[in-house]
């Protein structure tokens, strides 16, 4: 079982920055690929970016690519997301997953946090 709490969400004006962090419980956070999504109100979850085990294979949505860059600490158990030159459409809650499959499909992930809102004003 993993359980996973996000922080670092808040509202911000268009082309600033944040930092998200998403805190693992568990000895075995290695062993998973952590994933970033974002859900906005009446829309399905959408995949922002992922980070394999090691760290060494990244992916981004095209929407995000250049903007915000995933990281991950596994001495800490905890997986990051940098965003800067922020828009508008960014705006949403921001929840991390962790799974055993490199892959930008929801369903795959196997534990997820429970969120947090980003709002980007314009």
């Amino acid at each position: 079982q993993v359980q996973l709490v996000e922080s670092g969400g808040g509202l911000v004006q268009a082309g600033g920055s944040l930092r998200l962090s998403c805190a693992a419980s568990g000895r075995t956070f290695s062993s998973y690929v952590m994933g970033w999504f974002r859900q906005e109100p009446g829309k399905e979850r959408a995949f922002v970016a992922l980070i394999s085990w090691s760290g060494d294979y990244t992916a981004y949505a095209n929407s995000v690519k250049g903007r915000f860059t995933i990281s991950r600490d596994n001495a800490k158990n905890t997986v990051y997301l940098q965003m800067n030159s922020l828009k508008p459409e960014d705006t949403a809650v921001y929840v991390c997953a962790a799974g055993t499959r490199v892959t930008i499909t929801p369903h795959n992930y196997d534990y997820w946090g429970q969120g947090t809102q980003v709002t980007v004003s314009s």
